[in-house]
């Protein structure tokens, strides 16, 4: 990090202890700011699922359920406190994490208060349309991304799946901060017996899924995938399903006898689930990176994913996992099915998944990303001198 004292105001639509991606990015975030003396507050929602941590420099305003995404929050903001705090606190720049209510805040002080801005661009909301049926909202969708982000000094991408797609929308200024994971949780070292013993799986194979049990996941491909695995696999193996969300009943109810539900699991619960899986399965098309992904890869659990989006970018082909075209039943099937029936395959791949993810440390990441948020101030000094 350079010689300059960064004050970061950081604004979210979602914060942990919310369970998604970009929730848990900014609180490693902002841990990794004050285990390294860079002051920072947060403006974020309550939690729409849990009880909010405390923190003095975090704010949290009353919200409601966001239509698409109940496990995050419509943010009903408090203007002038908002005002208030950062007069007081007076930083050097602002970071909006989201494109919703607190994001526009953040935004609309940035322009008032001469505050420069960055933000970061972490949900694929086009793709969301379609499985709800609101590809019509599509123009009208970019449009406002556009008008949003257009004030930004630099929009933090996750990957280079998204990056190209935002350049073919005509988006500028674009800066690749990925993700990584912390393989002091995420890791091979775990006793299996726990998590079979925990969910009674006598099967001989366990297959996990991690992430929000919703239709812009494909997890109802899941049951497709199973059905069609040939007889002598289908009866050996059990499905574990982590993660919460609007299609969970769709799923338990679905042709899949084996299948177990573990709720929210974190932490080195999660950790050990994902060491206990002898294959990640990940049908989504829509993630701009894929967190899940990568704590599979540090667990030594090879993913067969789709071949798009993020997902796409961490997983090396034959390598570390395998890629499948989207939504192709037959090649998920063809894959767990070739993967099951040569451990000696599924051994090598779990080595070379934990390498590249013990590469993928978080403090190198976020050390990348206050090298970033100094150069934005620079180009700002530079603007001001011209």
């Amino acid at each position: 990090m350079g010689g300059i004292a960064l004050k970061i105001a950081i604004f979210t639509d979602t914060y942990a202890p919310d369970v998604n991606g970009v929730a848990k990015t900014l609180e490693r975030l902002t841990s990794y700011l004050e285990d390294n003396h860079v002051e920072y507050r947060v403006f974020a929602p309550r939690s729409a699922v849990k009880k909010d941590l405390f923190s003095q420099d975090v704010y949290r305003f009353v919200s409601l359920p966001l239509f698409l995404y109940k496990e995050c929050s419509f943010a009903i903001p408090n203007m002038l406190q908002i005002r208030e705090e950062l007069l007081e606190f007076q930083p050097d720049m602002i970071h909006v994490a989201t494109p919703f209510n607190l994001g526009l805040c953040g935004l609309h002080y940035a322009k008032k208060l001469d505050i420069p801005i960055v933000g970061s661009y972490h949900t694929d909301f086009d793709k969301y349309l379609e499985y709800y049926d609101l590809q019509f909202l599509s123009k009208v969708l970019w449009k406002y991304m556009h008008w949003f982000h257009r004030p930004l000094r630099k929009i933090f991408v996750p990957s280079i799946d998204t990056k190209e797609q935002l350049q073919r929308q005509g988006f500028t200024n674009l800066s690749i901060w990925p993700r990584g994971v912390d393989c002091s949780i995420f890791n091979p070292n775990y006793d299996t017996k726990i998590i079979r013993e925990k969910f009674n799986i006598t099967e001989k194979y366990l297959l996990l899924y991690v992430g929000r049990i919703s239709p812009e996941k494909d997890v109802m491909l899941l049951p497709e995938i199973n059905k069609q695995l040939p007889d002598e696999v289908r009866e050996n193996v059990h499905w574990l399903i982590v993660g919460d969300g609007p299609v969970k009943k769709e799923l338990e109810d679905s042709t899949i006898h084996n299948l177990s539900f573990a709720g929210f699991l974190e932490k080195e619960e999660l950790a050990a689930a994902y060491a206990a899986a002898d294959l990640f399965v990940f049908p989504s098309v829509t993630e701009t990176f894929g967190n899940v992904v990568l704590e599979s890869m540090a667990s030594g659990t090879p993913v067969i994913g789709a071949n798009a989006g993020g997902v796409r970018t961490i997983i090396e082909n034959d390598v570390t996992g395998k890629l499948c075209p989207e939504k192709n039943v037959e090649a998920f099937v063809d894959a767990i099915t070739g993967l099951l029936s040569s451990e000696e395959k599924r051994r090598s791949m779990s080595l070379e998944g934990v390498k590249y993810a013990q590469s993928q440390s978080w403090d190198l990441i976020f050390s990348r990303l206050l090298t970033e948020y100094e150069d934005a101030l620079v180009e700002e000094v530079y603007k001001v001198l011209a």
